[in-house]
C-alpha cells in the first residue's frame, strides 16, 4: 500500500505544480509580468511564440506527431496490461473488479484519442514550416502524453505492475465491460461527443493549408464550433476529458488533476489564441469568444 501511494503522488505532484504555475501565470498584474512573460516563453509555440524567444532552444511544431507516437505507445500499453490484469482477477470483490474494468474503459477511451490524434499529425495538419516551439514544450508534451494515460489508472498500478511482472496471458472477452454503470456509458458518451468535434475542427484547420500557397498564411476557419469560439478543438478536447472524469466517476483527485490541467493549459493557450487573431484580422467575428462560449 505505501508503494500505491509513492506512485500516487509522485503522479499527483507534476500536476498540482504546474497548475499553479499557470494560476500564478494567469492573474493581470504588474508585479507579475515578468513571471508570465517567462511562462509563456517558455510553453508559447506556432503563432503564439514569443518573438523574444530564443530559436536556439526551440524544434519545428510539426515535431508535435511525437507526443501522438508516443501516446499510443504508452496507452496501448498500459491498456494492454490492465486489460490482461481485469481478467485474471477473479478473487477480488465486485468493488474492486469495477475500479479495473473502470479504468480499463477510460484506457480505451483515451486510446481512441491518442489513435485519432495520431492519423491528424500525419495526413489532416499542415504545419507552418517555419512554426516553431520551445524546446521545454516539446518535453512536457512527451511527459503529458505519459503521465494522462497512467493518471487513469495509476490507483492500479502497483498491482498492474506486480501481475505485468508474473504472467502474460491473452485477452478472450469483452463482455465485463458490459457491466459498466451509468456514469461509464454518459462519460464515454461525452467523451465521443468531443472527440467527433475535435476531428472535424481539426479537418478544418488542416483544410485551410491543402494547398503549399497557403503554407505560409494564416486564414480565419469556419465552420462547427469554429462559429462561436477561436479554439474549438481546445474546447473539444477539454468535453472529451470531462468524459472521461465522469467515466472515473469523479472520486480520484488523481484525474481531477489531470482534468484541470487539461482545462487550465488549453483555456491560456485558446486567450493567446484569441487575442492573436483579434491583432492579425480586422474582420475577425466579434461574436466569438476564446474557448468557452459566451464566458470567454
Amino acid at each position: 500500500m505505501e508503494l500505491g501511494i509513492w506512485i500516487v503522488w509522485l503522479v499527483r505532484a507534476p500536476w498540482i505544480a504546474v497548475i499553479l504555475l499557470m494560476v500564478i501565470a494567469s492573474i493581470p498584474s504588474s508585479e507579475l509580468r515578468l513571471f508570465n512573460e517567462l511562462v509563456w516563453s517558455l510553453v508559447g509555440r506556432g503563432k503564439i511564440l514569443l518573438p523574444s524567444s530564443s530559436q536556439k532552444w526551440t524544434v519545428p511544431q510539426r515535431y508535435f506527431a511525437h507526443f501522438y507516437v508516443f501516446g499510443v505507445a504508452c496507452t496501448t500499453l498500459l491498456l494492454t496490461i490492465t486489460w490482461m490484469y481485469a481478467f485474471k482477477m477473479a478473487p477480488l470483490s465486485s468493488g474492486d473488479q469495477f475500479k479495473v474494468w473502470r479504468a480499463v474503459f477510460l484506457l480505451l477511451l483515451m486510446e481512441i484519442q491518442v489513435l485519432r490524434r495520431l492519423t491528424e499529425s500525419f495526413y489532416v495538419f499542415k504545419y507552418n514550416p517555419s512554426a516553431r516551439m520551445n524546446i521545454l514544450a516539446y518535453i512536457t508534451g512527451l511527459y503529458y502524453y505519459a503521465a494522462a494515460p497512467l493518471s487513469l489508472c495509476v490507483n492500479l498500478a502497483p498491482e498492474v505492475a506486480t501481475f505485468a511482472g508474473n504472467q502474460f496471458d491473452l485477452l478472450s472477452s469483452l463482455s465485463p465491460l458490459m457491466k459498466l454503470g451509468w456514469c461509464q456509458l454518459i462519460g464515454g458518451a461525452i467523451f465521443l461527443w468531443g472527440w467527433l468535434h475535435q476531428r472535424r475542427c481539426h479537418a478544418i484547420l488542416g483544410s485551410l493549408r491543402e494547398n503549399p500557397s497557403q503554407a505560409k498564411e494564416y486564414i480565419i476557419p469556419h465552420g462547427d464550433w469554429f462559429e462561436i469560439v477561436s479554439s474549438p478543438h481546445y474546447l473539444a478536447e477539454i468535453v472529451l476529458y470531462v468524459g472521461l472524469l465522469i467515466a472515473s466517476g469523479g472520486t480520484d483527485i488523481t484525474i481531477w488533476l489531470l482534468v484541470c490541467f487539461v482545462v487550465g493549459n488549453l483555456s491560456l493557450s485558446a486567450g493567446e489564441t484569441h487575442r492573436w487573431y483579434l491583432r492579425k484580422f480586422e474582420n475577425y467575428p466579434a461574436y466569438r469568444n476564446a474557448i468557452f462560449p459566451y464566458v470567454y
